[in-house]
């Protein structure tokens, strides 16, 4: 594996203290208390503050000048004048990890300060312990063995992850008529990991509710699989520099990329 290893660990570190902080509150009635509006302008359940605070205090005791974008905090400097940025979604799937659901993640994007360009994508789930990652130029992996998105070309051979509820029934709809299997998951930067892996073949979200957070991570470690990642109108993802602005996403892995732009956007 050709990637930055004090990047790596650095993810590795942030992580486990997570996961420490989370483990016993997973399955459990009260980790979904809503504690306040996070920055994103969505409830932060007590799952989702526990994951962050233990965070921000990891990132504190390294004593890294960091800035962090994060769905609850929005933004917080650690020290002064930051030489990296890490952009994080402390728990990805919160609903499936207060519920017991085994498919739940951190997902951590490391950039320069001004967040003008992604250098380093990191996706840990919880359940498995896989860890996804990529630096830029330099390939994704998993549990550091190189990976690919899937080879299917046929849109009818595809399972696609598809996330799109009223009022977009109708793109969703054509979709699902169009390819093999339908799954909806309930993390995105897994679904991502799994379509820059070749278990699923495309990830498509028509609600347009996406957030920098969310997305990426996931998007260059597809993007160095080998896959293709745009918005409604097949442009390149612009990730804005906040938590409050919102995407439309479609990902796949390259082969009937303008295929599903064409079905969506009926």
């Amino acid at each position: 594996m050709q990637i930055d290893i004090g990047l790596l660990e650095l993810c590795e570190r942030v992580s486990a203290a997570s996961y420490k902080a989370i483990k016993d509150l997973v399955g459990k009635p009260e980790a979904y208390t809503t504690l306040y509006i996070g920055a994103d302008g969505t409830p932060t359940k007590l799952i989702d503050d526990a994951s962050e605070s233990a965070i921000i205090l990891e990132l504190e005791k390294a004593g890294r000048s960091t800035r962090i974008i994060s769905e609850e905090c929005g933004e917080k400097i650690i020290g002064c004048d930051p030489k990296i940025a890490l952009i994080m979604d402390p728990l990805d799937g919160t609903h499936n990890a207060a519920m017991g659901i085994p498919f739940y993640s951190i997902s951590i994007a490391i950039a320069n300060p001004c967040l003008s360009g992604i250098n380093f994508g990191y996706v840990k789930d919880f359940t498995t312990g896989d860890v996804y990652c990529a630096e830029l130029g330099k390939g994704a992996y998993l549990n550091g063995n190189r990976i690919y998105t899937s080879a299917r070309s046929d849109i009818m051979d595809f399972c696609v992850s598809v996330y799109g509820y009223h009022p977009h029934v109708t793109k969703t709809t054509n979709l699902c008529q169009a390819v093999r299997r339908i799954r909806i998951l309930g993390c995105v930067s897994l679904e991502l990991c799994y379509v820059a892996c070749g278990k699923l073949d495309a990830f498509v979200d028509v609600r347009g509710s996406l957030r920098l957070t969310d997305v990426a991570a996931g998007t260059l470690i597809l993007e160095e699989a080998g896959g293709i990642v745009s918005d409604e109108k097949g442009r390149k993802l612009l990730l804005q520099d906040n938590v409050v602005n919102r995407v439309y996403m479609v990902a796949t892995n390259g082969m009937s990329h303008q295929q599903i732009l064409d079905i969506t956007g009926r």
